[in-house]
């Protein structure tokens, strides 16, 4: 499963988001389902919603609904984990939805992400040193 963050839903859902064509391209072409977490799609709704009003943040929840992508559950045992991975990044600083890709990350076992945030997930480490490969990642001009 390919872990998705915030910044990928967003540019999927908005037609003017620079990296929205991109973003479809792959939809289209990725080699394994989607996964992503409660609070990144919280995220990604509220930011829908506020660049494109209801329809977006509708079509993206539409999208769940239709086996899009998966949902992992985060758990009152992660809770510690997502504390301590905000302290440890506190100078980034890193929210919520990005610590609880990291717990997913490491729950899967693998960091394979779709992200626009390359500075964070470059910096971040699941299970304390293996780092994210991002497939979405935006080529050094």
């Amino acid at each position: 499963m390919i872990i998705v963050d915030t910044g990928f839903w967003v540019a999927l859902f908005d037609h003017n988001d620079h990296f929205h064509q991109r973003a479809v391209d792959y939809m289209k072409k990725a080699p394994e389902p989607f996964v992503s977490t409660l609070p990144v799609m919280t995220e990604a709704a509220y930011l829908l919603q506020k660049s494109g009003g209801a329809i977006r943040s509708i079509a993206f929840a539409r999208a769940h609904v239709r086996g899009a992508f998966s949902v992992f559950g985060v758990e009152n045992w992660h809770w510690p984990r997502i504390v301590e991975l905000m302290e440890r990044y506190a100078n980034l600083p890193m929210d919520l939805a990005d610590a609880s890709l990291v717990v997913l990350a490491e729950e899967l076992g693998h960091g394979r992400i779709l992200s626009i945030d390359q500075r964070d997930f470059n910096a971040y480490r699941w299970k304390n040193h293996h780092p994210f490969q991002n497939l979405f990642a935006v080529p050094s001009p």
